[in-house]
């Protein structure tokens, strides 16, 4: 796939706050695995800081660790009077820094960016949500926003797939959920334990068991790259329409604005014409081995 020319980007949809961090601080910190390596941090605007517009499902928020670096972090959701919670898993120099964090740290944040889940394109039709491991948190907006106007949408159905039942992140709301009688939870993971009484085995077989309508159906899709192309292709022989898949590529995103390249996949750049795509936009790439 040849690159293209990089553009910057020029047209003003960015929020005034695209390239300084304002000051935000961490009010509340909670560990969403036994071993802290996910956590969530709630944050708010520190006094005098005019917040920009709150997130939308889908968008992610540049987190600004002064000294340290900054990160692109998915917001996971938005609280009833206005904090942020964003999810992180510690892979890196930032992030781990980030792990040592707890209430009161003041970080600097940008954004949002980004575009988002198509949730009002799904009203009235069924909803597939289908997420691997972290990536139920860039998911966990949509289900509090189909779970707050049940009514608007048909059958929501929920796949989510972790290695091992110590990784699964949320999980008093996954019991929450689960226990909703108009809510289908389906959960399974890749190495059981002893005292596991649910699936094993990879996400696409919660597909698989259907219970959707293929006719009418919006189905979102979020996890490793690998996987979000099993799902799709798990999706399509249900019978959805390739235009009816959106994927989050989440990759590689360092400047958020488009101008920097790092998350560059064909003509596409993550950060600004994503991080989600329509599936359809991003399937020629995902044919591509180890891109």
């Amino acid at each position: 796939m040849a690159p293209e020319t990089l553009q910057p980007r020029t047209d003003s949809a960015l929020p005034e706050q695209a390239m300084a961090p304002q000051p935000w601080r961490i009010r509340s910190v909670r560990p969403d695995v036994a071993s802290n390596e996910v956590f969530s941090w709630t944050l708010y605007p520190e006094p005098g800081v005019e917040p920009g517009p709150l997130p939308t499902p889908g968008q992610f928020n540049m987190l600004y660790l002064f000294g340290v670096g900054e990160v692109p972090i998915s917001v996971s959701a938005i609280t009833a009077d206005g904090g942020i919670v964003h999810t992180t898993r510690a892979v890196g120099s930032v992030t781990r820094t980030m792990q040592d964090l707890g209430p009161g740290a003041v970080v600097g944040l940008r954004g949002p960016f980004g575009t988002a889940w198509p949730v009002e394109q799904a009203r009235g039709r069924d909803l597939v949500l289908v997420a691997g491991g972290i990536g139920l948190a860039p998911l966990r907006p949509v289900i509090h926003a189909a779970l707050e106007r049940r009514a608007d949408f048909g059958r929501v159905v929920v796949c989510y797939g972790a290695r091992a039942p110590g990784d699964m992140i949320f999980r008093d709301e996954l019991d929450a959920w689960a226990a909703r009688g108009d809510f289908d939870l389906r959960v399974t993971v890749d190495r059981a334990t002893a005292a596991w009484r649910g699936d094993v085995g990879v996400v696409t077989q919660l597909i698989d068991r259907g219970g959707f309508d293929r006719r009418n159906t919006v189905a979102m899709v979020c996890g490793p790259e690998v996987m979000m192309r099993f799902a799709a292709a798990s999706l399509e022989r249900r019978g959805l329409k390739p235009e009816d898949i959106y994927v989050s590529m989440e990759r590689n995103m360092r400047c958020a604005v488009g101008f920097c390249g790092h998350c560059q996949i064909g003509s596409q750049f993550v950060c600004r014409d994503g991080p989600v795509f329509p599936y359809p936009v991003m399937e020629p790439a995902f044919r591509i081995r180890e891109l």
